[in-house]
């Protein structure tokens, strides 16, 4: 508790880089999500979560911003849901002036060989990530001042086979090739777009994969930095083309892995 309030404390008086800003982050209480969230909040952003299940998660999520000083609410759905979709664009819209950052992180599927899959596991991959992608971009573009950022999280099973992962990384390719021409087409309201591919990452979503001891072994000994990589370091990566700095990045896919992918 002492801990927060230190925090709270050495952030009043601060000169806060996003001060005045507000975010929507979906799948925002875990993770990559969660981490992004209170580092937005530490920099004065106001933030909108989007989370599916874990009422606990978002609670302790919401409390954690708060102890940071910082605002915002979180709004339960499944954002592969186009009615939700709707209902959660329609809500930011009437609660915040403008939405400057939207944080597409949200992301569902099957673990299964390609021989193996159905249309469940299939639809569930693309509608969920890359089509909800491409309908709540279309939204937020709607509500983002000139200057906005669109940020997706992908991930290396876009560019590389990873076993059983077929659908999801098919999804996260499709949302890499959606970043370039959602950044061509926005480019006129010079609204960023960009997407952050990570390496193995220490989330649920790595537990969840099949022989986890063991791909965790391999990605130490195969990662230049010889760790598995952490949300706080994704998020670092976000708030960086969320800001003034990346200003000239747009469309492009940023591999944050440790130099995974180079061995």
């Amino acid at each position: 508790m002492s801990n927060s309030g230190d925090e709270r404390n050495r952030n009043t008086g601060r000169n806060l880089v996003f001060a005045g800003k507000t975010a929507l982050i979906t799948g925002g209480t875990k993770g990559i999500g969660r981490a992004t969230a209170l580092a937005l909040a530490r920099q004065g952003c106001t933030v909108v979560v989007n989370y599916l299940r874990s009422r606990d998660a978002a609670k302790q999520t919401l409390d954690r911003i708060t102890a940071l000083g910082g605002a915002g609410q979180a709004i339960r759905g499944n954002i592969g849901n186009r009615e939700f979709q709707e209902k959660l664009f329609d809500k930011i819209a009437a609660d915040y002036p403008v939405l400057d950052f939207f944080i597409s992180n949200a992301a569902l599927g099957s673990f299964a060989a390609v021989r193996d899959l159905d249309d469940k596991a299939w639809d569930l991959a693309l509608q969920t990530n890359a089509q909800a992608f491409l309908y709540c971009a279309q939204r937020a573009e709607k509500i983002m001042p000139d200057g906005g950022k669109i940020v997706a999280l992908t991930s290396l099973g876009s560019q590389r086979f990873i076993p059983g992962y077929a659908a999801i990384g098919v999804s996260k390719a499709a949302i890499e090739t959606l970043t370039r021409y959602l950044a061509v087409e926005f480019a006129g309201r010079r609204i960023n777009v960009n997407a952050v591919c990570g390496g193995f990452i220490d989330t649920d979503a790595l537990k969840s994969m099949p022989n986890h001891d063991d791909l965790v072994q391999e990605v130490i000994r195969r990662t230049l930095f010889n760790n598995v990589g952490t949300p706080e370091q994704l998020a670092g990566v976000i708030l960086f083309l969320c800001s003034d700095a990346a200003e000239w990045i747009t469309g492009q896919t940023i591999i944050v892995d440790g130099g995974y992918s180079l061995t």
